[in-house]
């Protein structure tokens, strides 16, 4: 591997993308529901598939630490995505849920969701997409030796 310059590299290429592809969702989003992030639709969606994921899972999906994901939750249920209910057991566990303007949200998203994977992947082949994804997951696999 040559010595370049550390924006130069493939991996500084890899964040380069992403932080793209992240204003652009930003963007997108912000055209349809004013006061959301895309790490809030995030746990939305992720919400959506499994209401009894544990925070510290949740976290994980969106790359957030605890404390984060925490903040996030608390903003969430005070602009009225989520309700939150304490575990009558252990008030160190909560269970959320998906409110009304929350389900809302999800459905005028869901199709802004489709059109910034649509284009951010544009002209890109099916075999070069999963070429992509190979290629990512040995650095992830590398990464975390």
């Amino acid at each position: 591997m040559n010595n370049k310059n550390p924006t130069a590299t493939v991996l500084y290429l890899i964040e380069q993308a992403i932080k793209e592809y992240r204003k652009i969702s930003q963007r997108n989003i912000s055209k349809i529901v004013k006061d959301i992030t895309v790490d809030q639709c995030l746990v939305l969606i992720i919400l959506n598939k499994n209401d009894k994921i544990s925070q510290n899972e949740l976290a994980n999906l969106v790359f957030k630490d605890n404390a984060s994901i925490t903040r996030m939750i608390e903003l969430m249920v005070k602009k009225d995505y989520l309700n939150r209910t304490i575990h009558k057991g252990d008030r160190r566990k909560f269970n959320l849920e998906i409110t009304e303007k929350g389900k809302k949200t999800l459905e005028l998203i869901n199709p802004i969701a489709k059109l910034n994977r649509e284009t951010a992947l544009n002209g890109l082949s099916l075999e070069e997409i999963n070429l992509l994804e190979k290629t990512l997951n040995k650095i992830i696999t590398n990464c975390k030796i």
